[in-house]
């Protein structure tokens, strides 16, 4: 039973942020370590709902007002075992999930909702400190081969599950390291690489064979049994605006990685950097934000986000009632660097990392602008951008117009373009196989996972599935563990004749997926 006051005994904390001056020196996660107790009060908020709606909001099923009161109580190891139980990687999505689970949680109606995000991270990093995540080696070999391709979150939960199943698995990745976007996207201050490379030592001593540096052909697939896709979406969503040619103007996946790259010590320097510069990014979304993070430590000159939605409202917007994710006013740890005003007092080594030597004491070093549509790019006669010529909008009917005289113009020695994906690649092994795509670039799959495809290889034999974006398509790394669990559990159903993996599919993120 939960203890029934502790949501009026205790309200909503959450872990304080690292300085700002001092973490825009690095490229360390910005988060501080939660002080003693702190943790298992946030726990105790959780009213153990008759219906807990945080469980029908996550897409993994996670039982969460179960492991609060464990860790309300102080059983971590069985809060520990209750986590593992439905998410293979709670280390991930307590850094990168946005948390729907929070947008569902029956405190959210009226009150903060429980710290979800951050005592399930506190119970994966207790467990990896007390020893607790060991392999899980499978009691049995069915003989039967898995190739995995692609090993973002979709694809590395796919692998250790079938693995864990007794399945021979190879998970193959074209680029140098295991991890997809969470490694070459998803910036080092948000979750280091360190955490990625923790499990892969659970997952290669559970049984699991990496290949990276390769994109397999359907020759080298078809000795397997299966094959599972689980490429992603990386057809980045391009902006056809006039001067787009001009130099100083990249997509964000051109840029992102080329830092990650350099932190990990595979690329000796950055091609597209930020220092110095005026940059705009235009993009309001995780990645657009992610790239403002990657700017300010760069040492821009300064840094602004473009969204082409209207400001979001202060509480909960009517549109997103509960128990749906909220539509309202976020601040991330990025834009709260960007808002950092400059004081005068700042040491040169602040200065330097900052990029302050061109600032004034109360100027903002980053901002956003809304409702901005940009229209056109606009370039010297070198082929230089300078700046943005754009226009405020406005929704009328659904759709967003031009608002009558409000253009402007905006200076930037650089532009970044972070407007989402729009589809898998259809190239490579993909072609080969076959595989169909629907009117979204997403590739067409049953619902068992089984993908639609047209071997060009006569004689292929492997049943080919689609696990993640591939199929579902832009989405949440929450969405990505489930649905390799989920893929995984079809796999082994189909080689098997029956499976004892686990699938969540809650009548909520049924309704989420359609």
């Amino acid at each position: 039973m939960a203890d029934p006051h502790g949501f009026l005994k205790y309200s909503r904390r959450e872990p304080a942020h690292r300085p700002v001056p001092l973490r825009l020196m690095d490229w360390r996660e910005v988060y501080e370590a939660a002080p003693e107790g702190q943790i298992n009060e946030q726990a105790a908020r959780c009213m153990d709902c008759g219906v807990p709606f945080c469980h029908e909001g996550c897409p993994l099923g996670n039982i969460i007002p179960e492991w609060n009161d464990l860790v309300r109580q102080g059983h971590w190891k069985e809060a520990f075992d209750r986590l593992h139980a439905t998410n293979n990687f709670p280390e991930f999505t307590g850094r990168l999930c946005p948390a729907p689970c929070e947008g569902a949680c029956v405190l959210a109606i009226n009150d903060d909702a429980v710290a979800i995000k951050n005592v399930e991270l506190a119970i994966a990093e207790k467990g990896f400190e007390e020893g607790w995540v060991t392999p899980i080696k499978p009691s049995f070999d069915t003989g039967q081969s898995v190739a995995v391709i692609g090993s973002g979150p979709a694809g590395m939960a796919a692998a250790q599950q079938l693995t864990r199943a007794g399945h021979r698995v190879t998970l193959f990745e074209r680029d140098a390291r295991i991890g997809g976007l969470m490694r070459y996207g998803v910036p080092d201050y948000k979750m280091e690489n360190r955490w990625i490379e923790r499990r892969l030592e659970q997952m290669s001593a559970e049984g699991t064979t990496f290949r990276t540096g390769v994109s397999p052909t359907a020759q080298d697939l078809a000795r397997f049994d299966a094959v599972v896709l689980a490429t992603g979406t990386p057809q980045a969503r391009e902006l056809p605006a006039p001067g787009r040619e001009l130099a100083g103007i990249h997509q964000a996946m051109d840029y992102l990685p080329q830092q990650n790259l350099n932190n990990e010590g595979d690329l000796d320097s950055v091609q597209i950097s930020a220092k110095g510069k005026r940059v705009v990014i235009i993009g309001g979304g995780d990645t657009g934000i992610d790239c403002f993070g990657t700017a300010l430590r760069q040492g821009a000159a300064s840094v602004t986000q473009f969204d082409i939605r209207p400001v979001a409202p202060e509480k909960r917007a009517e549109s997103t009632p509960w128990p749906t994710y909220p539509l309202v006013y976020r601040t991330a740890t990025a834009h709260e660097e960007g808002e950092y005003v400059v004081t005068g007092n700042e040491s040169a080594d602040e200065i330097e990392a900052l990029g302050l030597a061109s600032r004034q004491p109360g100027d903002l070093i980053g901002g956003r602008v809304f409702s901005a549509n940009t229209v056109e790019f606009r370039g010297d006669e070198n082929g230089n951008v300078v700046g943005l010529s754009c226009v405020e909008v406005e929704v009328v009917n659904g759709k967003r117009v031009p608002v009558a005289g409000s253009d402007f113009d905006f200076d930037a020695d650089m532009v970044l373009i972070a407007l989402g994906f729009t589809g898998a690649e259809r190239s490579g092994v993909i072609h080969e196989l076959g595989v169909a795509f629907d009117d979204r670039g997403r590739m067409v799959r049953d619902e068992e996972y089984r993908a639609t495809v047209k071997p060009l290889m006569p004689g292929f034999r492997p049943k080919v599935y689609v696990a993640g974006d591939s199929g579902r398509g832009q989405s949440l790394i929450v969405w990505a563990i489930a649905e390799g669990r989920a893929a995984a559990a079809a796999v082994d159903a189909d080689l098997m004749g029956e499976t004892a993996l686990p699938i969540a599919v809650t009548p909520y993120t049924q309704q989420l997926q359609a």
